[in-house]
């Protein structure tokens, strides 16, 4: 009679099937750095995103402005330059005059709004005047990283 092979093995040895429960511990916390990482880094694009958006709007107001200007050789009387593309949205920033146009002047900002200003602290206001200044109020970083 042939031996079977189950109990020709030593006793000692077992076989090991799955994973323990140390292995999956460790690949759950590799899984949630990952995506910690992914998220953060995802909502640094959005931020950005939104802020060029933002700063293509200023640029796209001015634009109008400049077209005023052209015809009529001042800022005086020019109306609120049209709304900015789908791509801005009030709930992310405001684009407004900073003070009432005159002859020669104008000043546009773009204010953040609810969770796009307390996640983009670095920039903060994004303005621009009628000279093509680009600035920031109350952020950290400069202009040209804003911009």
């Amino acid at each position: 009679m042939k031996p079977d092979r189950l109990h020709t093995q030593a006793p000692h040895r077992r076989h090991v099937r799955g994973f323990t429960m140390i292995e999956l511990m460790i690949t759950v916390a590799i899984i949630a750095i990952l995506a910690g990482l992914a998220v953060a880094s995802y909502d640094a694009s959005v931020t950005k995103s939104r802020r060029s958006a933002a700063a293509a709007c200023l640029m796209e107001r001015a634009q109008a402005m400049e077209r005023y200007y052209t015809i009529n050789l001042t800022y005086v009387g020019a109306p609120d330059p049209p709304a900015c593309g789908p791509d801005i949205s009030p709930d992310h920033y405001t684009v407004a005059f900073t003070a009432v146009p005159t002859a020669t002047a104008f000043s546009l900002e773009a204010v953040p709004q609810g969770g796009q200003a307390s996640k983009d602290g670095k920039c903060g206001t994004l303005t621009l005047d009628a000279q093509g200044t680009k600035g920031i109020d109350g952020g950290t970083a400069d202009a040209d990283y804003c911009w």
